[in-house]
């Protein structure tokens, strides 16, 4: 049995404006110790997820409309307020995007710190200044600072309280909401060695969300691609870096720089995500995707495993032709100016402009 299991999980929020369809439906599992990447650009679904594993999400405006959060065998959506907070840190633990709203700044860092392991563990105040300090120790942070207020140290060592608080009470599973959206590089690399190895000394399975795909390369074993409110693939680490097959993830690699191949301009994904009150009838990816036909506007595609696991959300997934976007020049000034681009997918389908498709 999965750690965490998600099975069609669908939330909105009702707003005066309209209804925000953030998340669509989507399906994953985490087994135990094991490390997940969700990535996908702003406002694709993946902290609205991250909260609602922990039922963490406002209502109204929120709304939980289907699905099931499956937790060792419970479901998460159907636990009363009391079996929630025993949860919640004690179970499953979070890493918040900004230390600075997470942290209380009126407590020091370590009053904060063994308050989370008193309540969760229900150890003596000795006994949780001791857990305290280890865990400051763990982080390398002195055990002279732990008598500091959050306004005292940098945003790296911030983050670095903030893991400790989140860890001190051996959670079974680590919710990283972009813990290192907001340090700079040398900084964000020092952070995530720190998760990583206190996740393996815990054994702990953890949900990292982030924008990059160098750090889930990194970091994870696992991951989904995520893209208004869809899970668009997911397989292996390996799958989807070396065999990728939704268009987006595609346009998602397109957009990195390479160290091994010189390439004077990158192909930016065209467009912008869909309004979520307004989203596409079919492919929800179908208004920027190069490949989209009539049947991608029309039909929502469905969930194809492509082997081993390997699952895309894409009509042309299983059509046996590499899809990706055109990286010839007469291609890419079609594909500036949104004019119909020949490449080898779409020749292989028959639905290019190529001499191929014609």
């Amino acid at each position: 049995m999965s750690l965490l299991e998600i099975k069609n999980l669908e939330i909105r929020f009702n707003t005066d404006a309209g209804v925000v369809h953030a998340v669509n439906g989507i399906n994953l599992t985490i087994e135990e110790g094991e490390s997940f990447g969700l990535v996908g650009e702003t406002g694709a679904g993946k902290t609205t997820t991250a909260l609602a594993i922990l039922n963490l999400l406002q209502s109204p405006p929120a709304e939980i409309v289907s699905g099931e959060i499956i937790y060792k065998g419970q479901d998460i959506l159907k636990l009363s307020k009391n079996k929630l907070r025993e949860l919640r840190g004690e179970e499953i633990s979070m890493i918040f995007q900004d230390p600075m709203t997470s942290l209380n700044p009126v407590m020091t860092i370590g009053e904060q710190i063994m308050e989370a392991v008193k309540y969760h563990s229900g150890k003596s105040a000795a006994d949780a200044q001791l857990r305290m300090l280890e865990m400051l120790e763990k982080v390398r942070i002195p055990a002279e600072r732990s008598y500091d207020y959050p306004h005292q140290f940098s945003g790296g060592m911030k983050q670095r309280v903030v893991i400790a608080e989140a860890l001190a009470a051996n959670p079974a599973l680590l919710l990283a909401d972009e813990p290192t959206t907001a340090l700079d590089v040398t900084i964000q690399a020092q952070v995530l060695d720190m998760i990583s190895s206190l996740q393996k000394e815990n054994k702990t399975a953890m949900l990292l969300i982030t924008h990059d795909l160098g750090v889930v390369a990194e970091t994870c074993k696992r991951a989904a691609i995520m893209y208004a409110g869809e899970i668009v693939e997911m397989g292996t680490v390996e799958q989807i870096f070396d065999d990728t097959a939704h268009p987006y993830t595609k346009g998602l690699f397109n957009s990195i720089p390479s160290l091994d191949k010189k390439t004077d301009r990158l192909m930016p994904i065209r467009g912008l995500m869909p309004d979520p009150m307004d989203l596409p009838k079919g492919c929800k990816f179908c208004p920027r995707c190069p490949y989209a036909d009539e049947l991608c506007i029309t039909e929502c595609p469905p969930v194809k495993d492509l082997g081993d696991g390997h699952l895309c959300k894409c009509h042309h997934a299983d059509k046996g032709a590499p899809l990706y976007f055109p990286d010839e020049k007469g291609n890419e000034l079609a594909y500036e100016h949104g004019l119909p681009v020949s490449n080898p997918g779409n020749d292989f389908l028959g639905k290019g402009d190529g001499p191929d498709g014609e």
